[in-house]
Order: C-alpha cells, then structure tokens, then sequence
C-alpha cells in the first residue's frame, strides 16, 4: 500500500504535488516547493564543491510529465438533482490490492468538486482505444457532458460507459488536498473488464497500445 509519502509519485500525473505536507522524503522529492527550499540545504550537506539543483519552469515540468504515457479515464458521479458529473482523468492509478485501493486527482477549483466530495460512490470507466471523441468531450465545457452519451447505471449509482475496456466501481475511502489538487482514494467494490486496446495519452495526443514483442 502507498504511503502519502510515495502518492507523490501518483499525484504528478495530471499537475504538480504540493509536497510540502506530505512527503517525507525531500532528499528524493523533485516537486519544485522542495527544490526551492531545500536545494542550498542539501548542496552543503553533500559538500562544498557539489552544485545545486538546477532549476525548472512550469513549461518544463508539464513537458517532462508529458513523456509520461498513461491510460485515460472517465470519472463519473452522481451530482446534483438527477444530473451526473464526469471529466477525462489521467491521473488514476493503483493503490492497494488489500484491500483494493485506488487513486485519482481534481484540480480544487474543478466545478464539479463539490459533486464528488460529496459523493459516497463514484465510477471509473477506462477508456478503449477508439473512445478519442468521449475523452476530449469530458475535459471541455459542456451543458450536459453526458447528452448522448451510452451509458448504464452500476451499483454505485454512477455511469457506465459502453465501450470502455475497463471500469472500477468505488466507495470513498479517503479524501487528501495535495497543493492545486485533491487526491481522493476509492475502495473498489466491484470492477469489470473487456478485451480491447486501451487508449493512451503522450505529449498532448492520444494513441494506442502496440505490442513490443
């Protein structure tokens, strides 16, 4: 199971971690808040003669997490009245296989914030390969992000997204603020999956798994 120490490396995915609160490693910790505070501390203690940590612009940082490859996801809950809220996600991952735990983050001033900190339930479909369109359809400004959209209602109460190669149904287990974004972690309570590709995010574009071997 990760610490909060090593959910940094969890939280980068999608924005910069505001380390500062909870990791417990700055020795090892790239996050810019440790770099700046830390790099002349640590320059000493290594010696006299050792450089400092050269420094990053947020451009730079954003492009290095970009080289990154993930999966993208759907994160779904129910929101206000009879209405659900969702958005593209490329910062869930896993946590715990006992019990099952996972990962994903919101920037804090996401509208739909207040939908999911009050949601006990939520959903997590992953995205197949030829799913594009929906993925760039729940990261932009819609009236109703779901008009149109195939979906079913799981246990949670949340969509199901036909077509996705994967999804988690999950309970909230713990919710932590981390600099501009919040990490909620679900216990998953049921979780399902279909053959296909899924579909990847690299550098701003999307694309698909190819076999290496």
């Amino acid at each position: 199971m990760f610490s909060l120490a090593r959910l940094c490396a969890v939280g980068i995915l999608s924005a910069p971690f505001d380390a500062a609160a909870f990791c417990r490693t700055p020795r090892h910790c790239y996050h810019r808040r440790f770099v700046r505070a830390n790099a002349l501390t640590h320059s000493s203690a290594r010696g006299a003669n050792a450089g400092r940590v050269p420094a990053f612009t947020d451009r730079e940082f954003r492009d290095t997490l970009a080289q990154f490859a993930t999966g993208v996801a759907i994160i779904c809950a129910p929101g206000p009245g009879d209405r659900f809220v969702g958005f593209t996600a490329n910062s869930f991952n896993s946590v715990s296989l006992d019990p099952p735990l996972v990962v994903w983050s919101l920037n804090r001033r996401a509208t739909s914030r207040a939908a999911f900190e009050a949601a006990g339930h939520y959903a997590i479909n992953v995205l197949a390969h030829d799913q594009a369109g929906l993925a760039r359809r729940f990261s932009r400004s819609h009236a109703d992000r779901f008009a149109g959209v195939d979906y079913r209602l799981g246990a949670a109460g949340a969509p199901l997204i036909a077509g996705c190669v994967a999804w988690f149904e999950c309970r909230h287990h713990a919710r932590h603020r981390a600099g501009d974004h919040i990490l909620f972690i679900g216990a998953v309570e049921t979780c399902g999956r279909e053959n296909g590709a899924g579909l990847l995010f690299h550098h701003g574009r999307f694309g698909t798994t190819h076999p290496s071997e």
